[in-house]
């Protein structure tokens, strides 16, 4: 936005507890002076000290343009799309989320060629912690797969790595709905700086998503410390309404979002989207049975690579999901809809 800069996303979203932590705003500052800590300090991002408008009066305003935090008044329960289907892979994924639809599609367009590059969440198998990433194979995303969306990653910092640095012209990203919210704005937006992200980025999988958790405060404080919980023991996590952690014996560990309540990343507690409506395709566990993902259809993009995938045999769908489970988890979310909207 013009006449915007840091100081201005510093005072109307960091300093406010409103600031979502997608990394978005790491991503595009040309300066490279906006970063994240772990820990205390990660509940929004620093600075160092510089930036190009500020002190050298070079126009800018890419961090203020991009940040998911400035556009959320418009809650829907669904949104808009073409079709919503249930769906799963066909074939082997040993550590799927559900159906292993979005890894299917995703596997499908690498050997397609229909996109150079994903931009997801992975994670440590010993410790469970989180990172972002740039995978550019079918194997790699398939031993990724089942990577848990509910821990917090500034995920879209890692899209400076795939589109700047790597240079890859056809990119997808997997990321919860402040993620696709703030794709939204890059695709959206005129601003020159962000001209590369407009132009390069593909796909969009947005993820089901009802608030996200810090990784030490879950981990080591919660299930470590209180729960003696091993993460070495821990094979799956949903959030459906309450947090379920599936272990390797097939036993459940059940938990209500208010024992966890403390581990929630500030700025999810103001989100209202569910679904991530600015996604090309939508997917989540909810509405289909067990061993299906539900896909949300939104536009002929997400068309293309759901169809393309159903065509090489990597993908089938079942029609019937339960819709009437989505709209009131989503409506529950829209709860949190700030007064000022």
């Amino acid at each position: 936005m013009a006449g915007k800069n840091y100081l201005d996303l510093k005072a109307d979203v960091w300093d406010t507890g409103k600031c979502a932590s997608c990394g978005a705003c790491v991503a595009v500052c040309p300066a490279d002076a906006i970063f994240f800590k772990t820990g205390i300090e990660s509940a929004h991002p620093l600075n160092s000290g510089y930036c190009k408008e500020v002190n050298d009066g070079v126009p800018c305003g890419a961090c203020y343009e991009v940040c998911p935090r400035l556009h959320t008044c418009k809650p829907e329960l669904i949104g808009t799309y073409i079709d919503i289907v249930s769906a799963k892979a066909e074939f082997g994924i040993p550590k799927k989320q559900s159906g292993g639809a979005v890894t299917a599609i995703l596997a499908n367009a690498l050997e397609q060629g229909m996109i150079d590059a994903v931009v997801t969440v992975v994670e440590d198998p010993w410790t469970l912690r989180p990172s972002s990433a740039v995978i550019t194979s079918g194997e790699a995303l398939i031993h990724h797969a089942g990577s848990r969306y509910n821990w917090w990653v500034p995920l879209v910092a890692s899209l400076k790595e795939a589109i700047i640095n790597r240079k890859f012209t056809n990119v997808a990203v997997v990321g919860v709905p402040c993620v696709v919210e703030a794709i939204h704005q890059m695709r959206e937006s005129d601003l020159d700086l962000l001209r590369p992200f407009r132009k390069y980025i593909r796909l969009v999988v947005g993820l089901f998503c009802t608030e996200t958790f810090d990784y030490e405060k879950l981990v080591q404080d919660k299930l470590i410390a209180q729960k003696n919980l091993d993460p070495l023991d821990i094979t799956r996590f949903d959030v459906k309404g309450k947090l379920e952690i599936t272990l390797k014996d097939g036993s459940l560990t059940v938990l209500s979002l208010n024992e966890v309540e403390d581990c929630v990343r500030p700025g999810c507690k103001i989100c209202t989207d569910l679904t991530a409506l600015h996604s090309d395709i939508s997917a989540g566990s909810i509405g289909s049975p067990q061993g299906y993902t539900t896909l949300i259809i939104r536009n002929p993009t997400g068309r293309q690579f759901v169809t393309s995938a159903i065509g090489n045999g990597k993908l089938s769908l079942e029609k019937g999901v339960n819709l009437e489970s989505i709209n009131k988890l989503s409506t529950k979310k829209m709860e949190r809809m700030p007064e000022e909207c």
